[in-house]
């Protein structure tokens, strides 16, 4: 099968079947033009071949607790051999007599072990294992997805779909699409009851993508597939890199709203005073993933894509923090008292 072949080519797939696998031997047989011609089909060939080999019930008797049935078919000497079914006789609906050899081709092949059905169409399974240490699942996916899309046109009516931990990725995917939405919405409603501003809680959270940004090149640096767990790190990066946005925030308002300073002097100051706490609060977090980042044991593999997003995401927003949240708050305030000096002009 072209889909196995393929698969093949992955070092970090391994044990690729399908459940056509391991079956029996058969013989296959496929209608040639003539046998159409003839007003033959293929269930009327199948079935007389059936009742050939297999038998036509003629009779039932029953005798004491046992039920007899008298079947009618070829003899055994016939149904040995393989030349037996390439002359036996087949009826088309005007009573015509013609040899199996001359209307059908008989192929050797493999018999599925089972026949799967799902919403009553037959369905083949290929399944592959990964070493999911080397395996890069999306690049595979997307690369596999390709491959079938070309295959298909030579196969019209065929479909496909991906199962296993490829729908369990999509259901997780949805399910954290809603989550992130939900997350979002919460931590800018908790802002803004405080902040008694509708946009200065987009200020504080305008650090969110650099984190995610920063989280994306730790991988890179680590040599590392992003993951389900690297998401999930993400969206836990998304609750602590708004902390040091939030601490720059608020100590600009406590001195600039109260009128103790300018809103230049309030920015600059806050640059200034909130630095080593900032600065120190996400080396400590850095520092303290360490240890996980460079774990070495079978047992924290799968934490360690969380951790890299978590420690990566922390540095890389922190030095974003301190440039961009007082450059946007500069350009909010500006653009609010120019608006409020438009209104009442």
């Amino acid at each position: 099968m072209q889909v196995k072949k393929q698969l093949a080519l992955y070092p970090a797939l391994y044990d690729i079947s399908d459940s056509l696998s391991n079956g029996k031997e058969e013989l296959q047989i496929e209608l040639n033009e003539y046998a159409y011609t003839l007003g033959l089909t293929r269930s009327d060939v199948l079935i007389q071949i059936r009742s050939a080999y297999f038998g036509i019930q003629v009779q039932r008797i029953q005798r004491g607790r046992d039920d007899i049935r008298v079947m009618l078919k070829l003899p055994k000497s016939e149904r040995l051999t393989l030349n037996g079914l390439r002359d036996l006789s087949i009826t088309n609906a005007s009573g015509q007599q013609i040899p199996l050899s001359q209307i059908a081709t008989l192929t050797p092949g493999i018999s599925p072990t089972t026949i799967i059905r799902i919403d009553r169409y037959r369905t083949m399974v290929v399944s592959a294992d990964a070493i999911k240490s080397k395996a890069n699942m999306t690049l595979i996916q997307t690369e596999l997805r390709q491959f079938i899309d070309d295959l298909l046109v030579q196969y019209p009516g065929i479909h496909y779909q991906f199962e296993g931990e490829a729908r369990e990725q999509r259901e997780s995917f949805s399910s954290m699409i809603i989550g992130v939405i939900v997350m979002l919405l919460v931590i800018y409603g908790l802002l803004a009851i405080p902040f008694q501003s509708y946009l200065q809680p987009l200020i504080v959270m305008s650090v969110i993508p650099f984190g995610i940004i920063g989280a994306v090149a730790g991988h890179w640096i680590m040599g590392m597939n992003l993951t389900i767990l690297s998401l999930m790190g993400m969206m836990a990066l998304v609750g602590v890199v708004i902390n040091d946005s939030l601490v720059l925030v608020d100590y600009i308002n406590t001195h600039y709203r109260h009128g103790k300073l300018t809103l230049q002097q309030a920015v600059l100051n806050a640059g200034v005073a909130r630095f080593r706490p900032v600065m120190l609060t996400s080396l400590t977090t850095f520092i303290g993933l360490m240890p996980l980042l460079f774990e070495k044991s079978t047992q924290a593999q799968f934490l360690i894509p969380m951790a890299v997003s978590l420690a990566f995401g922390i540095i890389f927003a922190t030095l974003i923090t301190l440039i961009l949240v007082p450059i946007n708050y500069v350009m909010v305030e500006r653009t609010r008292l120019a608006y409020l000096k438009f209104i009442n002009s």
